[in-house]
């Protein structure tokens, strides 16, 4: 029996929460600019499915800081994913800062995790309707 099969949390699933002062606006960006609907709902939330994960906006009176990636997608195509996105009306952040520069929308990261056998990824960020910021990644094999 390894650790991870002992352990409580490394046997769970990961389930990002994203706050949305408005949810109805929050609701309609990520089915309109992101295509994406709710598996469920319940008073003050929305919960989404991507591949296999779950992720729920919730109803909060609070806002995001957008000052850091809280959720983020993983691509085997970010060029394409960056383009559809673009289409719908997603605007994409341009990064300009030592170690980090985007160009056209997508940076260039040096180093990944050794597990996922990539030298590098390509990434891009943009924000929801509430602030939050999301990131698109690809590894660089």
């Amino acid at each position: 029996m390894t650790a991870d099969d002992r352990n409580i949390l490394a046997r769970g699933r990961v389930a990002t929460r994203l706050p949305a002062q408005d949810l109805e606006r929050a609701r309609r960006f990520y089915a309109e600019k992101l295509g994406l609907e709710p598996v469920d709902e319940r008073p003050g939330g929305l919960l989404y499915r991507c591949g296999g994960a779950d992720f729920a906006l919730f109803q909060s009176t609070g806002a995001s800081p957008g000052t850091f990636t809280q959720m983020g997608w993983e691509v085997d195509d970010i060029e394409t994913a960056v383009s559809e996105l673009r289409q719908r009306g997603v605007v994409f952040e341009e990064v300009d800062v030592p170690g980090l520069r985007t160009v056209n929308g997508i940076a260039d990261v040096d180093g990944n995790y050794p597990s996922k056998n990539a030298r590098g990824e390509r990434a891009a960020w943009c924000r929801d309707s509430e602030g939050n910021l999301l990131g698109i990644g690809e590894p660089v094999r």
